[in-house]
């Protein structure tokens, strides 16, 4: 689904999406390869039932971190299948201008439909891994996430789970969640002398969620423990990443709708020091770390962060970047101790051993 934009906005949204692709290295060509299951067979070079080595599949491929997944994946040297939804997709990817010859190399499109089997097994046959980064947005609600939207969220993780099950040539999924699935919970920890860790044991209470009508993090929570369910017992192995609101340039045009869900709560996450950033090229490098390393142990959740928000200056700041009116807030109290604290060890060790034990030139990356 997408959001009614004024031709000026789409205009400037698709000289950056331009200016984002163009960094990468090596000339080629984007080439679009239809709905076809045989088109979609041609375009990972493969014959039923088989992959490419390096052949991946990325849903919400036009997406603000979509987009930088697919980069960064280009820049490891992967093949990317881009899973466009709508013809309004593929019509910017050609308002950009990427199928001439100086767009990039390994970059094939399919449209698939999240909520249609059929066409997210054609996307991903011949393909190894999947990596869903697509989330539902709908144009209707003003922080641009409904009750409803959280209903589909979940539907959609059980299509894309199912379909790479049953994708003979997939093995491995990388789900992108939230870390508001970790952080909504009914207790607060008082008079305590040192603030609870929020790791990846952490769950969102879905009932406090319902009851502050908290939808975007039910419907992060509910659709993350869909695609378990879904995953369990089968062969497929899946590994979810739980960013924080995902930041970077040109955040405000590109992914303002799901930004301004994400911050519903916002004061009550300052607060109790839960309220957290992450930049979106950090946030797409950690989906090909982690993707990398399931080949050996990684798996289960990952939350990715890099900054923690914790002035009432930085969060007014962050609102006016996202064009929203600053709501008066008293500052958290300098001796205060938070009620809770993030923690992303878990990545940072990933990240950590892969620099240790690989020959790759990966882009520098920084965690707390």
């Amino acid at each position: 689904m997408g959001v009614l934009r004024s031709t000026q906005s789409m205009e400037a949204e698709v000289e950056e999406m331009r200016a984002a692709l163009l960094l990468g290295p090596g000339p080629g060509a984007w080439r679009s390869s239809g709905g076809g299951a045989a088109a979609a067979k041609t375009a990972a070079g493969a014959e039923e039932g088989a992959a490419e080595p390096r052949a991946v599949c990325v849903t919400g491929g036009i997406s603000f971190l979509g987009l930088a997944v697919v980069d960064r994946l280009l820049r490891h040297g992967y093949t990317v299948r881009l899973a466009l939804e709508t013809q309004e997709d593929l019509d910017k990817l050609r308002e950009m201008e990427m199928f001439s010859e100086n767009g990039r190399d390994g970059v094939w499109t399919v449209m698939a439909n999240v909520m249609d089997p059929e066409s997210l097994h054609r996307a991903f046959d011949g393909c190894v891994g999947v990596f869903h980064t697509s989330s539902l947005v709908d144009p209707g609600g003003i922080s641009g996430y409904t009750k409803h939207m959280a209903t589909l969220e979940v539907k959609a993780a059980e299509q894309v789970v199912e379909a790479c099950v049953r994708t003979e040539s997939v093995r491995k999924c990388v789900f992108t969640s939230s870390l508001l699935a970790c952080v909504w919970r009914q207790d607060s920890p008082h008079h305590r002398r040192f603030p609870t860790t929020i790791d990846e044991s952490c769950w969102s209470d879905e009932t406090f969620c319902r009851d502050n009508k908290l939808w975007f993090a039910l419907g992060k929570t509910m659709a993350e423990k869909a695609a378990w369910r879904a995953a369990r017992g089968r062969d497929l192995k899946l590994v979810t990443v739980c960013p924080a609101l995902v930041t970077g340039p040109g955040f405000r045009r590109r992914n303002s709708t799901p930004s301004i869900a994400y911050l519903k709560g916002a004061h009550a996450m300052l607060a109790a020091g839960l309220l957290a950033t992450a930049d979106v090229e950090r946030v797409a490098e950690a989906h090909v770390r982690v993707y990398e390393a399931m080949s050996g142990t990684a798996g289960g959740r990952y939350i990715c962060y890099d900054h923690v928000v914790r002035r009432a200056e930085e969060f007014a700041e962050l609102e006016r970047q996202l064009g929203l009116r600053p709501r008066a807030t008293a500052p958290p109290r300098g001796d205060a101790v938070p009620s809770f604290e993030l923690c992303n060890r878990k990545l940072a060790r990933l990240v950590s051993s892969r620099r240790r034990c690989t020959h790759d030139a990966y882009l520098p990356v920084a965690y707390d």
